[in-house]
């Protein structure tokens, strides 16, 4: 097998972030930002997932339950990085204290607190709101019951997915995911990325984590359906108790749909995934591309090519 079929088959994930794009592959993260001054500055660091170093946990259900929280914990840690390196020189300009403060990161404190807000954010408008607004309508009935709940889920995702669109601020977050999709598929098809072969790819991609909250939201659906109606606190808890499963489930199927010779019998779950993606990705400037190019070849482990 040659060196480009190889590199080909390595899996590489990733994020926009402020200003930039992070880059995930097995063994290293990489985040690539560009600064106002127009220079791109890298984050790299090595990083082996838990379910690569203890074999016991790498099992369908747990590794997705175990790959849900590592990729929450690196998503705050890489948009920490952007966000100091694309206000470190307008605050350094600015002659005030931000300079200073800019380089100093969140601590191992701040990020916990971090993830726990944004769990306890998540759980009660996508899992408590909707169950209590179910609630309200005195349904009875167990499967009835969760398929309302469900679709009221589904309605605020998209409400929210809409809102965040109509923040001006966000337009370049959504051109950087584009620039990390298109990045993305030109390895995996070509096992190299260049600005003038990424141009050619969509903006879409299946792996993309828009896809996968969609997936989690129909998951949901159908194992609460067999917990039937919640009559109490505790099965309230148990509910909330299976979403580390529901994670764990979506990540297989998200696998699963993005294999090419099983595209066509996971359209159900694709398309609606690939149609969301649609208002979360903007096509990127040949800039923008550079930089996810950046973090890519980082996390791979080469030299940053300069177009």
């Amino acid at each position: 097998m040659s060196e480009q079929d190889e590199r080909k088959r390595l899996q590489v994930g990733g994020q926009a972030v402020i200003e930039g794009v992070m880059m995930r592959s097995p063994g290293c993260i990489a985040t690539a930002v560009r600064t106002p001054s127009g220079a791109i500055v890298l984050q790299k660091q090595c990083f082996t997932s838990l379910t690569r170093r203890f074999r016991a946990l790498n099992v369908p259900i747990i590794r997705g339950a175990i790959a849900f929280v590592e990729t929450f914990v690196i998503a705050i840690r890489a948009l920490s990085f952007s966000a100091e390196k694309a206000t470190a020189e307008a605050a350094a300009e600015g002659g005030g204290t931000g300079a200073a403060d800019a380089g100093k990161g969140l601590s191992s404190f701040s990020i916990f607190i971090t993830i726990a807000a944004a769990f306890a954010l998540g759980f009660g408008l996508f899992f408590y709101l909707p169950l209590f607004l179910t609630e309200l309508t005195g349904l009875t009935q167990g499967v009835l019951f969760n398929l309302v709940d469900g679709v009221i889920r589904l309605i605020f995702l998209i409400l929210y997915i809409v809102l965040i669109t109509r923040w001006k601020e966000m337009r370049r977050i959504f051109e950087y995911h584009g620039a990390e999709h298109k990045t993305i598929s030109a390895f995996e098809a070509e096992g190299t990325a260049t600005v003038e072969n990424t141009r050619a790819y969509s903006t879409l991609h299946a792996r993309c984590s828009t896809s996968f909250l969609l997936i989690v939201v129909v998951v949901s659906i159908i194992i609460f359906m067999f917990l039937g109606r919640p009559q109490s606190i505790g099965d309230k808890l148990i509910r909330f108790a299976f979403i580390p499963v529901i994670g764990g489930v979506s990540y297989e199927l998200l696998k699963i749909s993005a294999k090419p010779g099983l595209r066509r019998y996971m359209a159900v779950f694709v398309w609606p995934g690939l149609f969301l993606q649609k208002l979360t990705t903007k096509e990127p400037s040949s800039d923008q591309i550079e930089v996810a190019i950046a973090a890519l070849n980082a996390c791979l482990g080469d030299k940053i090519v300069e177009s």
